[in-house]
């Protein structure tokens, strides 16, 4: 918007407000009859003649508030702001809270740019007069350049406006918000009431390039998502066999068996987006992941997990915020069989405390089923402290330092999590601590990425089967360190080609659960 264009649509709007200052004195003065003509010289477009009575008045009395107003109404008339604000900026300091003067002062300043100073005067009467003509607009535009999107949005639509050229900035700009907030289904509806209302305007231009921007991106905005991955794999501890130890028997026995393979994988997952409002988003999704293990094929993993979820936009006081609350159900297979199944309630809120930080807290709870003739079942059915079935309830938080629009970030998190297991021996009280990063390279936007995770596990009963030569003496106690490094290339057609190391080690003062683990991987995928 050129400077031009704000101050013609201030003068345009100044008229509205002739006659909105009632006189503060009882008794007509000499000065007040020198305002009244200049009302009058305003009323007519004369602002010279205006500003002449509004001289007089003003050599008469000095403090006069309505010539004063008045004063600066004209200057602000004849596209003059820096001369209006001294006046109108002592006539609010005579008459603090009058609205009429603090909505002028709020309109020379943003004729001025300097929305810094204007933006508080706008706030301030629209608490209280929302629907005064213009206002809208003005308080919904400086929201608009501090990205708070759903604060214009409010004030646009609170808005009224009898002036076509602030209509149609007010149906451009709620627009361009609806297009930041995902709805582009509206925001061209908004736009093409915009071309509706002023076709020779010199907003029609930017108005049909955002339009036909709009529309491109609506074909774009899909709401079905699929990604479809292709990998090779290679797994020193496929059967998590335990690091060496003397004392334990049964981790020599364990070691004879092979543990090493490579193998390779595949995995699907589709989401759509079936209910979708300004406010509201509904998202059905299933995901499948399959290994197959060359070597070892009896440790193949086969999952299905369907999930639905709904999430919320909101604000905590002027930070953006988003609520999501998720069901998943997923089942797990071993060598074809069925292992384990799990439903798995998830409620999360994510804030963006500004342009660089953002903050996820979120709380779970999951149910875990083993199979009927799966290991661990069998197990139970002879020592019941061994049966794994749990209820888990987790909680805790993720922080991210953003950099470059997200090309680079570092994130931090802590969870404290809880097994309520059916047998005494899994029963435990863990800690989480989450660290990592990406960094995207100026060369093909290749994306390095970095994870560590620290799960710390206390179980709260003596273990009654192991370590064999001491059974129902000692309370496991575990350290599970995951280091994870993974290089992402995108590649034409919508490709990436990624490969990642993974290195897994567990200290456990039961030497059975003690050992380590890397995988390495090489993944095609392609996304939708």
């Amino acid at each position: 918007m050129t400077r031009r264009l704000l101050t013609t649509l201030l003068a345009l709007t100044l008229a509205l407000w002739l006659g909105s200052v009632a006189s503060a004195s009882a008794q007509t003065t000499e000065a007040d009859v020198y305002v009244a003509q200049a009302i009058l010289d305003i009323d007519g477009k004369n602002y010279d003649v205006a500003l002449d009575n509004l001289r007089e008045a003003l050599k008469i009395d000095p403090e006069h508030v309505e010539a004063l107003f008045y004063t600066g109404v004209a200057y602000s008339a004849q596209r003059k702001p820096e001369q209006a604000v001294p006046f109108l900026e002592r006539a609010r300091a005579k008459s603090p809270r009058d609205p009429a003067v603090a909505y002028q002062l709020g309109l020379a300043f943003f004729a001025l740019q300097q929305y810094d100073r204007a933006e508080p005067l706008f706030e301030e009467v629209f608490k209280t007069n929302p629907e005064l003509d213009g206002l809208g607009y003005y308080t919904g535009f400086l929201r608009y350049r501090k990205k708070d999107y759903r604060g214009a949005l409010a004030a646009f639509r609170a808005g009224r406006a009898s002036d076509i050229e602030i209509q149609q900035l007010t149906r451009f700009y709620t627009g361009l918000a609806l297009g930041v907030l995902g709805l582009p289904q509206q925001a061209a509806a908004e736009v093409e009431q915009a071309l509706r209302l002023a076709p020779g305007s010199p907003l029609v231009g930017p108005a049909e390039r955002l339009r036909d921007t709009i529309v491109a991106s609506r074909q774009a905005d899909r709401r079905l998502s699929a990604e479809v991955r292709l990998g090779a794999t290679y797994d020193d501890n496929v059967d998590v066999r335990p690091t060496p130890n003397r004392r334990e028997l049964q981790v020599a026995e364990l070691r004879t068996h092979r543990h090493e393979s490579f193998g390779e994988l595949f995995g699907a997952r589709a989401d759509y987006i079936w209910w979708k409002t300004e406010d509201w988003e509904s998202t059905v999704g299933y995901s499948f992941f399959t290994t197959y293990n060359n070597d070892i094929p009896k440790f193949n993993v086969i999952s299905h997990v369907g999930s639905l979820g709904v999430s919320r936009r909101l604000a905590l006081g002027e930070l953006p915020a988003i609520a999501n609350l998720t069901y998943a159900w997923d089942t797990l297979a071993l060598d074809g069989k069925e292992f384990l199944t799990r439903n798995t309630i998830t409620l999360s809120l994510a804030v963006v405390e500004g342009a660089m930080n953002l903050t996820q807290l979120f709380t779970r709870f999951q149910n875990k089923d083993f199979a009927k003739g799966s290991a661990p079942v069998e197990r139970a059915a002879v020592v019941p402290q061994e049966n794994r079935d749990a209820n888990n309830w987790m909680f805790g938080f993720l922080h991210f330092v953003r950099f470059a629009e997200d090309k680079h970030f570092v994130k931090a998190g802590w969870q404290i999590d809880a097994d309520a297991a059916a047998g005494a021996n899994y029963e435990y009280v863990g800690h989480r601590l989450s660290l990592g990063g990406q960094y995207t390279l100026p060369w093909y936007a290749i994306r390095l990425k970095y994870d560590f995770d620290a799960h710390r596990r206390d179980y709260r009963n003596p273990n009654s089967l192991f370590p064999t030569y001491a059974a129902g003496t000692r309370s496991r106690a575990d350290l599970e360190l995951t280091n994870v490094l993974r290089a992402e290339v995108p590649l034409p057609h919508s490709l990436t080609l990624s490969g990642e190391y993974l290195s897994t080690r567990s200290y456990s003062n039961i030497e059975l659960f003690d050992f380590s683990r890397n995988v390495f991987s090489l993944v095609l995928s392609w996304s939708y």
